[in-house]
């Protein structure tokens, strides 16, 4: 970010800092202070005298100097608890009032900035977690991406967006960043142009995969189609009603094909008004692979002899110790740094074999299975907004198919959001759970919507269908139930699923019709 605006958001910490402290005497309710505290990446948590801050960072690159800033804030603030993000940013929880503003500028002065982190502001522009190194990818969308995140950032404080804007760049080979259904996503093509689609969106009411408006746009004009999304947000967006104030909504007050025309009118006005021409490349990676390894969780690179190293933690919530560990595995490593993955999972790229032996044993405590490595947000007990405790939930449902010794692959990675705001997206998942409640003989019973065979691969998106509501004391019942009979089929969870139908919904609807 350029000086002045560096200059501008330092003062705008000093400012806020009054704000924090305001709430924190009780001088501002928490709709107040919620307006406010969003655009700086942060949120009371359910105990007012608690907060969470979000750092964000483009594309997820955690690079060592950022690490280095986790490491140090963590150890100085003794930040408790630590939450890997499904937007690709790292959440610090538990912390006092006094602690965020500090926080805050320090991670500025490392060059990760909360500004627009919440609110209805730009959100953290995502990347595919392996660009660059991933077999298969049709190019390297990051430096476009992170562009793209200064761009947002740099007039966020300008414009006044009816929600949030969430913008992502997939590589072409993995779409774990939802380009078919976020506000703007860029999937990158062989032909080095990217397929552009907007005004998609997840969410209880109204999902919606996003319109297809371009299909060849040259990198060098990605800004002016982002831009273009903006002006066309204000322009259409609905300020009135907050529930129906996202982009998806556009689809269904101009239509799809009014939308698209909309929105390419301010896309030539934006090229007409020029200054955004984008001169870039990726980075090559410059480090030679030596030796051979064979692990399921060391990925190879598509440059010979390098691997990627995955480390799940249970859940997405990173141990306290573990950033520092991590710094110091990679202070010797030249060339290597950390990804954060939508999935909530940190991959560890640039090793050569000897090095990723080295990082497996640093994270041996990683999730070992597909079904470990699910996905949940932070859930109630933390978030204000939330509905059901979706990492207690969690946690039961690993504990009990442990303990049944349910074989890696009968059962599939599952996505469990704690309220209908789908934080851990969980339409897209093979099985995704929604938090909410379910009447049992007239009382209101702690539950979980069930949806069944979403999916974010590219090429073949498409939101899950609702298979029941299932009783949460019931979850790990239903989990245990559906993998052993996917065991003894001898077959994973997919093909038992598509061709046992039939058996699956019969197990599903033992446990829906249950008081």
């Amino acid at each position: 970010m350029d000086q002045k605006w560096t200059e501008t958001f330092r003062e705008e910490i000093g400012s806020f800092a009054e704000t924090i402290d305001a709430f924190d005497r009780g001088e501002l309710d928490r709709k107040a202070y919620k307006g406010r505290s969003g655009g700086f990446g942060t949120y009371a948590q359910r105990d007012p005298a608690r907060h969470m801050l979000r750092l964000r960072l483009a594309g997820g690159r955690l690079t060592p100097e950022r690490l280095r800033f986790l490491a140090e804030t963590v150890e100085r603030e003794r930040v408790g608890r630590l939450k890997l993000t499904t937007c690709q940013t790292i959440q610090l929880h538990d912390l006092a009032a006094g602690q965020v503003p500090g926080i805050i500028q320090a991670a500025a002065d490392a060059g990760i900035y909360t500004r627009g982190g919440g609110g209805d502001n730009p959100r953290n522009v995502m990347c595919s977690p392996l660009s660059g190194v991933q077999p298969g990818e049709a190019f390297d969308p990051i430096p476009w991406a992170e562009t793209a995140g200064e761009y947002l950032l740099s007039v966020c404080r300008d414009i006044h967006m009816p929600r949030k804007l969430k913008v992502a760049f997939s590589n072409g080979v993995d779409d774990s960043v939802h380009s078919a259904f976020r506000d703007m996503g860029f999937l990158a093509q062989a032909d080095g142009t990217f397929s552009l689609r907007i005004a998609g969106g997840l969410g209880a009411a109204n999902p919606k995969m996003g319109v297809l408006v371009e299909e060849r746009v040259p990198p060098r004009e990605v800004l002016y189609y982002v831009k273009a999304m903006v002006d066309t947000f204000c322009a259409h967006g609905n300020y009135e009603n907050r529930a129906r104030a996202r982009t998806r909504y556009m689809q269904d007050t101009l239509g799809p094909e009014g939308l698209k025309e909309a929105y390419l009118a301010n896309v030539a006005a934006a090229k007409a008004a020029g200054g955004l021409d984008l001169d870039l490349s990726p980075a090559a990676v410059d480090k030679a692979g030596e030796g051979q390894l064979s692990h399921p969780r060391a990925l190879p690179q598509k440059q010979p002899g390098l691997y990627a190293v995955k480390y799940h933690p249970i859940g997405g919530l990173l141990p306290p110790e573990k950033p520092a560990q991590l710094c110091a595995l990679l202070e010797n490593m030249a060339g290597s740094e950390i990804r954060v993955a939508p999935d909530e999972t940190l991959y560890i790229i640039n090793l050569t074999a000897s090095e990723a032996e080295r990082a497996l044993e640093a994270t041996a405590d990683s999730a070992a299975t597909e079904f470990e490595h699910s996905v949940a947000c932070i859930g109630a007990a933390v978030c204000q907004q939330g509905v059901r405790d979706s990492q207690s939930a969690l946690r039961a449902v690993v504990d009990a198919v442990r303990e049944a010794g349910i074989p890696d692959g009968a059962l599939p990675k599952i996505c469990i959001s704690g309220c209908p705001s789908s934080c851990s997206a969980h339409q897209a998942g093979a099985i995704g759970f929604q938090g909410g409640i379910k009447p049992v003989n007239k009382v209101p019973m702690p539950a979980f919507r069930m949806f069944l065979d979403g999916s974010d691969g590219t090429g073949r998106a498409r939101f899950g269908e609702p298979a029941g509501t299932i009783l949460e004391r019931d979850l790990p019942a239903l989990l245990v139930e559906l993998g052993r009979a996917a065991a003894a089929s001898g077959q994973d969870w997919r093909a038992w699923s598509a061709g046992h139908a039939q058996e699956r919904d019969a197990i599903i609807a033992k446990y829906d019709g249950a008081q």
